[in-house]
Parts: structure tokens; C-alpha cells; sequence
């Protein structure tokens, strides 16, 4: 663990940000000014999101699925306003399994709870099992993860710690894996918290009326244990609780929250979290395919040892999302804030909404250098069929609906013909990219688009201009969560329109991202690299 805290400082060195810094978006940002807030609260891919409140501080944690550094930590006074912290997985491990691009595979959904003075997190790897880490400091360093519960198929863990000393950790079961779903259990947990003393027992089987049962968070309250828990489908179901007076059962079942006549899909799957006023609130997903699964806030109440999510307007016990609300009371108000966006590039801290598409080498970047991200080239996969294989791609979520995301870049390339190149992307299942290639004196822009990257298929490439070895803009307008037009400019004011309306599509089991890059076709002793000057965030 030492090792590991020790690499983890230095990491955050280079990939940190100034936490005093409130960063506030331009394109999307919920707190409304006037008592109240809109949904989403995050309007980006913070999948499965869990919650916990210590003090007067919330924090939030989601899946990352294969991108690194994994689990993003959020913090935030007040529920509505949030920034990225830190996160708890620098290294996906095995880390010579994450050292490849691993689509869809990684850290599923995460449960962050505090206990006797520190942070655990629990995620699993549906492949290998269940992990734990654990600090004293969500924004620092976090212990290295250990496999408290072996086995295929094994997801969506959350521990419990009893009042009379027992412990415990519910989980659910991927079909893909397991060979079962659509049931919930719940095994035995040592006293540390690292590691499981049973394989569990089957508490719920909703293959009948809650088909796709996963994501249990377990509560005690009143006597009753209750497990919240996500059933019907991502972009379909609703949201269950279950209640028992016996942690195995035999539970009761209610649907406490569901779309309605609202445009909010699926919702469901998060974290109840209350105030230090007796407020109780609970945080959700909205599937929103090319954005992904973005973050909602409803307030909840209880009846009769039930809760009820959202606005329960036929009083029916069922409640709706909201879109627009009054903001929890904590007590005082505190500034806008939101997840960052842009980034400069001026400072040795590389933003921490950048994210690699596998686990990252020493030898990609430099954060800062002159004022610039320095990108070196990096040899393709031996296997590659397309950007999707290309571990070395830096990315960040889209971060609403409608925006604009430019950069300053250009290719320096090596002496030879090495086929290095340069490149923006969007990425997705389809993917598309404006990106520069040549040589040291002879460059030119091109447009690559693949279609059903996930399947093998190959780019389809074209020439758009020749340029010179300066700086280049590039740009893509984003419109609707999926419409994508590429642009590009020599000075920043004049922008040209390049090809047609690219439609973005999820990757697997994310949103579509925006992407950085520098490759080469080639082994040399030495790289070219990309410049980047800038990378912004903007309002159409």
C-alpha cells in the first residue's frame, strides 16, 4: 500500500487540479440562481453514481468502465454544485489486462460509504470479482484495490455494516458473466472489509415483475433493512425498494419512483442521501445514449417506512422525476461550481476530467511544456483495425447537450516518413476525427469517420487541405446530444465546415467522448509530437 500511495502522490503531481479553483461551465450548469435547480445536476456520463454525506460534504463516485485513471471522485457542499476531486483508481488492474483497450469491461457500477473514519469504495470487475480501496482523504491517494470477492458475473456491490457488529455486502449477478441475472444477494463481510466470508446468499429473484434487477444500495432505517435497487433495463425501468425486517428476508417490494409522463427515461440506480436538516434526497441516471448516463437529483420522502422519489402527484406512493426544484437546505449557500471542461494546458497539473482509454505509460505526454500539452507519438497496436484499439487516446465527456469544443494544435513530426499523425476525435461505437499527418515539411489535414468501430470495421479517410506546419484549429459543434460537425480555421476566426452531419453514438456501455491524440505506424528511437496550446469548452 505504501508503494502504491507513494506513485499515487506522484501521479497526482501531473494529473491534478487547484481543488480552490470553482470552475463554472459555460454550456451547462444546474444551479439556477434563484433558490431553485434544474436537471440534470451533471449533465455528462457520471454513470451509476453513488453518494455518501460525511459532515456537511457530499461526495459522488461512478463507474469508468476502461478508462484511466477510474472512479472519478466528486465533492460538493450542497448537492447541486460539484467538482471532480481526484480519482481513486490510477492503474486498472491486472494491469497487464488494462495496458490494451478493454471496451466496456473495467470498473462497473461503485459504492462509496464512510466508516469508522474512512472512505471505502467498493467496484467490481464483472470479469475477476469485487474490489475494495479505502483513504482517510477522498482527494488524495487511495489504497491499492483488493479483491474482496473472486468470481465471473459478480457486479454492483455495496457494504453494510450493522449496529450489531455484522457485516455484509449485496450484490447482483451479469448475465453475461454468470450465466444469471435479474437477482439480488448479499454475503458476508469480515470485520476489515477485505474480504467475503460466504459466496452469498439469493435474497430477491425478480425474474417475473422486476426483470434485470441490479445496483442494490442496502440502508437500515426504522428497523427495516431496505435495499434500493434499479430494475427493467437502463433506459427503461424503474426504481424498487425493497424492505425486510430480517436482512435475508423475505422482502417486500414497491416501485418508488418512474418516468410517467416525464421525458425522463429509466430512472433509476443511485444513492440516498440526507441532509443534517432531515432532508432526504436521492440521485439518479438518465440514459441519454450519445451523452450517456447523466446525473439527476429528486427529493424523497417517507411514508409509512416507504420512500417515495420525486413528485408523487396522484399520491399513489409512486413518484415522477423533476426537472426544476428548490435546492436542498444545508444551512447557507455556496458558489457555482461545476465538473471541468476546458483546459489551458498552462500549469504542470493536467485537468482531471482527462481520462485515457487504458491504463497510461510515463512516455505519452508531458502536461505542460512551454505552455503546451506535449502528446508524443505513440507506435499503433500491432492488431490495430481502428482508433478504438488506440490506448494512447486522451479523453473527457461531452458536457451537455449543445456546445462547441476547439483546439489549438499542430503536428511536429519526426524526420522520416513514420505515418505519424495528429488528431480531435469523437468517439464512439462511430466514431469521426479532423487529425494532421506528414512529415517534418509537408503536412496536410485530414477527415477519418468508422463506422461501427466496435465490430472491427475500418475508417473510411479523406483529404481536406494541405497546411503548413503552424498551429491549426479544429473544431466540432455539437447540437442535441448526437449531431457533430467538424470545422477547422488557420487563425481562429475564419472556420470552414468539413464534411457532413456526423451522428455520435455511445461507445460500450459509455457516452460517446472527446478525444486527443498523437500515433505512429512505426518503431523509431525517437518521436515526433503533437502541440496543443488549448482545448475549450464553449457556447455555440
Amino acid at each position: 500500500m505504501k508503494i502504491n500511495l507513494l506513485l499515487s502522490s506522484i501521479f497526482l503531481l501531473v494529473t491534478g487540479t487547484v481543488f480552490s479553483q470553482n470552475y463554472v461551465s459555460s454550456v451547462w450548469s444546474p444551479d439556477l440562481g434563484n433558490g431553485k435547480y434544474k436537471n440534470p445536476i451533471i449533465d455528462a456520463d457520471y454513470s451509476d453514481p453513488d453518494v455518501t454525506r460525511v459532515g456537511d460534504d457530499y461526495y459522488m463516485i461512478s463507474s469508468s468502465f476502461n478508462h484511466t485513471p477510474g472512479l472519478p471522485v466528486l465533492h460538493s457542499k450542497d448537492m447541486i454544485n460539484w467538482k471532480i476531486i481526484g480519482h481513486a483508481l490510477q492503474r486498472q488492474v491486472p494491469e497487464g489486462v488494462f495496458n490494451k483497450v478493454q471496451h466496456g469491461n473495467g470498473v462497473w457500477a461503485p459504492a462509496i460509504r464512510f466508516h469508522k473514519g474512512e472512505f471505502y469504495i467498493y467496484y467490481p470487475d464483472p470479469d475477476y470479482g469485487i474490489y475494495m480501496t479505502r483513504t482517510k482523504d477522498p482527494a488524495g491517494a487511495w489504497s491499492d484495490p483488493i479483491l474482496v470477492f473472486e468470481g465471473k458475473g459478480l457486479i454492483d456491490p455495496c457494504p453494510f455494516w450493522d449496529d450489531d457488529g455484522k457485516n455484509y455486502l449485496a450484490f447482483a449477478y451479469a448475465g453475461s458473466r454468470a450465466g444469471l441475472k435479474s437477482v439480488l444477494a448479499i454475503a458476508k463481510l469480515n470485520e476489515m472489509g477485505d474480504k467475503v466470508l460466504d459466496r452469498g446468499v439469493i435474497v430477491y429473484d425478480g425474474h417475473v415483475i422486476d426483470p434485470t434487477i441490479e445496483g442494490p444500495k442496502i440502508h437500515k432505517r426504522n428497523g427495516y433493512y431496505y435495499l434500493f435497487a434499479p430494475s427493467g433495463g437502463v433506459a427503461t425501468g424503474w426504481q424498487l425498494v425493497l424492505r425486510s425486517k430480517h436482512v435475508y428476508g423475505p422482502y417486500e417490494r414497491k416501485v418508488v419512483m418512474e418516468q410517467g409522463n416525464t421525458a425522463i427515461n429509466g430512472p433509476h440506480q443511485g444513492a440516498w442521501v440526507d441532509t443534517p436538516s432531515g432532508e432526504d434526497w436521492f440521485f439518479h441516471f438518465q440514459d441519454k445514449e450519445a451523452m450517456g448516463r447523466v446525473v439527476h437529483l429528486q427529493p424523497m420522502k417517507w411514508i409509512n417506512d416507504w420512500p417515495v422519489i420525486g413528485e408523487d402527484k396522484d399520491g399513489d406512493g409512486t413518484g415522477n422525476p423533476v426537472l426544476e426544484y428548490k435546492k436542498p437546505n444545508v444551512g447557507k449557500s455556496y458558489p457555482i461550481v461545476n465538473p471541468m471542461e476546458s483546459d489551458e494546458f498552462e500549469t504542470s497539473l493536467l485537468g482531471l476530467q482527462w481520462q485515457w482509454q487504458a491504463n497510461p505509460d510515463g512516455t505519452w505526454l508531458i502536461p505542460s511544456h512551454n505552455g503546451h500539452l506535449r502528446l508524443y507519438t505513440q507506435e499503433i497496436p500491432a492488431d490495430f483495425k481502428n482508433m478504438l484499439d488506440v490506448p494512447n487516446i486522451l479523453t473527457q465527456k461531452m458536457p451537455a447537450e449543445n456546445f462547441k469544443a476547439t483546439t489549438k494544435i499542430r503536428l511536429v513530426a519526426n524526420e522520416k516518413d513514420l505515418k505519424e499523425k495528429a488528431g480531435f476525435i469523437v468517439v464512439g461505437e462511430d466514431y469521426s476525427q479532423l487529425y494532421i499527418a506528414g512529415t517534418a515539411d509537408q503536412y496536410a489535414l485530414f477527415q477519418g469517420i468508422c463506422k461501427r468501430g466496435l465490430s472491427g470495421k475500418t475508417e473510411e479517410v479523406s483529404q481536406v487541405a494541405a497546411i503548413d506546419s503552424d498551429f491549426i484549429y479544429l473544431q466540432v459543434r455539437v447540437t442535441d446530444g448526437t449531431n457533430c460537425n467538424w470545422y477547422y480555421s488557420l487563425d481562429n476566426e475564419e472556420f470552414k465546415k468539413v464534411g457532413e452531419t456526423f451522428s455520435a453514438k455511445p461507445g460500450k456501455w459509455i457516452g460517446a467522448t472527446l478525444g486527443l491524440y498523437a500515433t505512429r505506424e512505426q518503431t523509431i528511437n525517437d518521436s515526433g509530437f503533437a502541440e496543443v496550446d488549448w482545448f475549450r469548452i464553449e457556447k455555440l
